[in-house]
């Protein structure tokens, strides 16, 4: 095995100031959210999944990969959520191993109400503290990175597994 390939000083800033941004303005954004319409990040996240498909429903896998969950995680989620009438699981005539899972009359509520709440909490734990450079840069950092994982294929040294993230990655 071969000496890591360590981060440079500013490589680690880089990457730890990336970690805690992102779990900063995620922490806040959730947290209020929650406050304001009792839905949590990942109640919210399924509501918008759905609301985006036609006629409001997915098959459980097509949530799973949206969500870029663990199907145990899903089928917990899904569960709650069910049990709170936010979504329903109805039958799938084509595949009856299969499932979809349906955004109801409250669901559909549930995020009409919430989706101008979250975008007013990106906005301002967000956006407000960048600039049109900034948002410039962003697009064009996160677009590099997800042409980089889509196209990866070699192992990752040192643990040598394939990668797998352009499975999961839009």
């Amino acid at each position: 095995m071969t000496d890591a390939n360590w981060l440079d000083e500013r490589e680690q800033r880089a990457w730890r100031g990336f970690l805690a941004v992102n779990a900063a303005v995620r922490g806040r954004v959730a947290r209020q959210l929650q406050q304001e319409t009792g839905l949590s990040s990942a109640d919210y996240a399924v509501l918008v999944s759905l609301s985006e498909a036609p006629g409001g429903r997915l098959r459980v896998f097509q949530l799973r990969v949206a969500a870029d969950w663990e199907k145990t995680r899903l089928t917990h989620q899904i569960t709650r959520m069910t049990a709170r009438g936010l979504v329903a699981r109805e039958p799938c005539a084509d595949d009856p191993r299969g499932a979809f899972v349906v955004l109801t009359e409250a669901g559909w509520d549930a995020i009409t109400a919430a989706a101008p709440r979250h975008v007013e909490h990106v906005r301002r734990w967000f956006f407000d503290a960048l600039g049109p450079e900034h948002v410039d840069a962003l697009i064009e950092i996160n677009e590099t990175v997800t042409r980089h994982l889509l196209t990866a294929s070699e192992p990752c040294s040192p643990c040598d597994v394939p990668s797998s993230c352009g499975d999961v990655l839009p």
